[in-house]
């Protein structure tokens, strides 16, 4: 490829950023500065005029205090967005954060951004379409299992095999890879919002009582688990009685918390062995010396490794800063953007774009 001075002048000046556009949290990586934002994916609009009036951990903390005419949304479902317009406000905010403290005005970035892996050529136009609206210079996608695999510091390009198991708030994604390529790869729409979920409808059917999204999440990260604690935990929770009507607090164990998540866990137990099912022998015979690694908000339950190790029969690890590796990893591309380019994901010639 012959040098160009202006492409590499822009690349010099320009602040490249890596997304990590989640369903639950949007984390940015800014070539040379390393994380600067990782804030909620939600978006308060006044419902009117669709105009938005928060944005990230402050539109979050609206949830449930909101008048009639203004809604608190998250323009992304299950790892891919659902609300264009919103999605392309959320980002463009997020890039302008990024550019808010230079002195004198920059290029447009390069963007490289996350996306699950079997995602449909809408979905992908949708993110490309919406990147570039929010001021991009040029849009790359990337998967999540393998920018979670190079933040997380795998050998992806050995001849060994490894794998990677990313569990965020909308998909769990697991890509067994090898010699730089993917062997075997899934996309599971069961993750943090489905064990949230759980909770929220144990709690409703057990106790009558009636919580939000994010007491239910909070209930997750505390007493939350995949497998026995030692020792066992419980917590006080609020909420509405749904008999009467009035405030009630109950007093719920880790024991309870865990036959909630029971069936969502159980399931991205039953996919990772699906999963090794179709690798090759040899793969495995690797996998019993690198194991498995955990990455994502997910990854963070307690004992879920434990239980995937117990269950695999291979040890399970969680990867460093686990919240923090796809945005890493995909950050890793502007380093040796020659080589790890090969990584993207491309648009077929054609497809339009649509809000999905």
């Amino acid at each position: 490829m012959a040098f160009n001075p202006i492409n590499w002048l822009l690349g010099f000046l320009s602040l490249d950023i890596a997304i990590d556009l989640g369903t639950a949290n949007t984390l940015v990586n800014v070539r040379g500065k390393g994380i600067v934002i990782n804030e909620p994916s939600w978006v308060t609009i006044d419902k009117r005029l669709r105009q938005p009036l928060a944005i990230g951990l402050e539109a979050k903390e609206m949830i449930g205090r909101t008048p009639g005419n203004v809604a608190v949304v998250r323009p992304l479902r299950d790892g891919v967005i659902s609300e264009f317009d919103i999605t392309q406000v959320m980002l463009q905010y997020f890039i302008d954060r990024v550019h808010e403290h230079s002195v004198v005005p920059l290029p447009r970035p390069r963007v490289i951004v996350g996306i699950p892996t079997g995602v449909t050529e809408v979905e992908k136009r949708a993110v490309h379409d919406a990147v570039m609206a929010a001021g991009a210079r040029a849009a790359y996608m990337i998967e999540e299992p393998i920018a979670a695999a190079l933040g997380a510091g795998l050998p992806i390009g050995d001849i060994r095999g490894s794998m990677m198991i990313d569990i965020g708030g909308g998909t769990t994604e697991m890509a067994v890879l090898s010699m730089s390529g993917v062997v075997v790869s899934r996309s599971l729409r069961v993750a943090g919002d489905e064990m949230d979920q759980d909770i929220v409808q144990y709690l409703r059917n057990k106790y009558n009582l009636l919580i939000g999204e994010g007491i239910s999440e909070q209930i997750k990260w505390t007493i939350g688990s995949a497998y026995p604690l030692q020792p066992e935990k419980t917590m006080e929770v609020r909420g509405r009685n749904l008999v009467t009507g009035l405030p009630e607090s109950v007093e719920v164990s880790s024991v309870e918390i865990r036959e909630a998540l029971a069936s969502s866990v159980q399931v991205i137990v039953d996919t990772v062995r699906d999963t090794l099912d179709e690798i090759p022998p040899e793969i495995i015979a690797d996998l019993m010396e690198t194991g498995i690694c955990l990455a994502g908000g997910g990854g963070l339950l307690q004992g879920l490794a434990e239980r995937l190790s117990d269950e695999v029969k291979l040890r399970v690890w969680v990867a460093e800063d686990p919240l923090t590796c796809v945005a890493r990893g995909a950050g890793m591309v502007f380093d040796d953007f020659d080589n790890l380019s090969r990584y993207f994901i491309g648009l077929e010639r054609g497809s339009t774009r649509h809000s999905v």
